[in-house]
């Protein structure tokens, strides 16, 4: 337990100054902002083509669940711009945990765009608890983020969303050739990132991305245990 205590330190240290670096604006290179964004979201590591279906089993605030992303084919204006929504619903068991909208949009150099999210928190007799985490890119001082570069490389750090108090999120690239194992099978040429936010300083999480199929594998390095393992992917 020592040993892992002072891993967690070290990896939180490392980000608080990884951030630090990083300055006070919403992502990385949005100083050179896209010219135009489109639906049509085939970034490799972050693809999301109409009907596509991701399935996950693992184990977040000490329940197991099972969680559902389907790329719907609906769109919504914000911020000014027609964006993708992805639907994400996570269960345990029959009961309903959690229900999201993502917002998306992929701009004309191949960088995928975080635009926002509407989400549910639901308690066990399937009442919303709450709606924390939500926020609207041009709402309430809310900016949007980077969830995926065109060209990802290592060390690479960018906000993935900004909603001062409420949003946070921000990664950096650890490495680009990953060999991965879950349910799903073998994976190789993963991407491997570290993400983090300053709202909650001791959790800080390492994601996977295969290129073709998007996240594969989620765990917490720093925090209480979390881990998502990606069970099937489907296209139609």
């Amino acid at each position: 337990m020592r040993t892992k205590r002072w891993v967690a330190i070290g990896v939180t240290a490392f980000v608080v100054g990884s951030v630090a670096a990083m300055g006070t604006g919403p992502a990385a290179g949005e100083a050179q902002a896209a010219a135009s964004f489109t639906t049509v979201i085939d970034n490799p590591y972050f693809p999301l083509p109409v009907g596509a279906k991701w399935v996950y089993r693992g184990v977040r605030d000490g329940v197991s669940q099972t969680d559902r992303v389907t790329v719907t084919s609906h769109t919504k204006v914000v911020d000014g711009e027609t964006i993708l929504v992805v639907r994400d619903v996570a269960k345990h068991g029959t009961r309903l945990l959690e229900k999201t909208f993502d917002w998306y949009a992929q701009d004309d150099l191949g960088a995928v765009w975080y635009f926002g999210e509407d989400t549910a928190t639901y308690g066990p007799n399937g009442q919303v608890t709450s709606t924390e985490g939500s926020w609207t890119a041009g709402v309430d001082g809310a900016v949007r983020g980077i969830i995926m570069e065109a060209d990802p490389q290592v060390p690479d750090g960018y906000r993935q969303e900004f909603y001062a108090g409420h949003a946070e999120d921000s990664a950096w690239v650890l490495s680009l050739d990953n060999a991965v194992t879950v349910p799903y099978g073998r994976v190789h040429h993963v991407l491997r990132t570290m993400e983090w936010s300053p709202l909650e300083p001791d959790v800080v999480d390492q994601k996977y991305y295969a290129q073709g199929i998007g996240i594969v594998k989620e765990i917490a390095v720093a925090g209480d245990q979390e881990v998502a393992k990606l069970v099937s992917f489907t296209t139609s």
